[in-house]
């Protein structure tokens, strides 16, 4: 199975952005072993349930992309 590379940004809420606040990494970069990239995003969030439990998902963006060639 191939390898992923995982992380997890928080957008701001609309009055945060408006005075200025930027998306957040909540979840820094983690190497995920699945069939493909979502389930390699779904492995990440249900792996990892505390650092994912305070966040809105609504704002929450999961970000995978293949890890080495091709």
């Amino acid at each position: 199975m191939p390898l992923f590379e995982v992380a997890i940004l928080v957008a701001p809420s609309r009055k945060a952005a408006e005075d200025g606040a930027t998306e957040q990494i909540a979840f820094h970069p983690a190497f995920v072993v699945a069939k493909d990239a979502q389930s390699a995003a779904l492995r990440a969030v249900m792996e990892n349930p505390e650092k994912v439990k305070d966040i809105d998902k609504a704002r929450m963006q999961v970000l995978v992309r293949p890890f080495g060639p091709g």
